[in-house]
């Protein structure tokens, strides 16, 4: 489980402000993420230090439960482990809420964690030829760097999420966690 080398990161480009210039596929939909709706078992993978040329990796499974919510515009997963480092067994969740605009056809992926209780900024993007690519600015360790993360829904009974980071603009890219879903049926 790692990152698909023949999908290509889309170059970041800024405005004249320095801001994230991002702009939808000719095929972003209200209906994108409708593969994600059901239940599923997840494998994760992550990195265990990140930005720190670290090649050791944690493996751990969770469960996720995604719902389509407010019609055609927005869902929303729970996420859930015993597993994730640094928890010491306890339930560990996250919760995502994935909002449509129409007037830009941008998804605004919002995440937030049980360990931390703080709204992540929103990754925005959207997806072509199944895979989407969701980027926004933030701070790691007090240095800014830019967050992406792609989802690769070409088999939508299999996706694959993954998170890189960014400390130099977009021009290099380190992955630093992964997951790999099964419909449960």
């Amino acid at each position: 489980m790692t990152n698909d080398p023949t999908i290509a990161i889309p170059k970041v480009n800024f405005d004249e402000k320095g801001e994230l210039k991002i702009t939808a596929s000719a095929t972003s939909s209200p209906n994108d993420f409708d593969f994600l709706v059901g239940k599923w078992k997840m494998h994760n993978r992550h990195l265990n230090k990140r930005l720190e040329n670290c090649q050791e990796w944690t493996e751990f499974e969770s469960s996720d439960e995604n719902t389509k919510i407010l019609g055609d515009t927005a869902d929303m997963d729970t996420y859930s482990t015993t597993e994730f480092s640094g928890q010491e067994g306890k339930l560990f969740q996250g919760l995502t809420l994935r909002l449509f605009n129409p007037k830009t056809r941008l998804w605004s992926l919002y995440w937030v964690a049980s360990n931390t209780g703080v709204l992540d900024p929103p990754v925005v993007g959207s997806f072509e030829n199944g895979v989407g690519h969701f980027f926004c600015k933030d701070t790691f360790k007090g240095k800014p760097i830019i967050v992406m993360f792609r989802w690769d829904a070409r088999n939508k009974d299999r996706p694959v999420w993954g998170q890189a980071f960014s400390p130099d603009e977009g021009k290099t890219w380190e992955w630093n966690f992964f997951n790999v879903s099964e419909r449960i049926k």
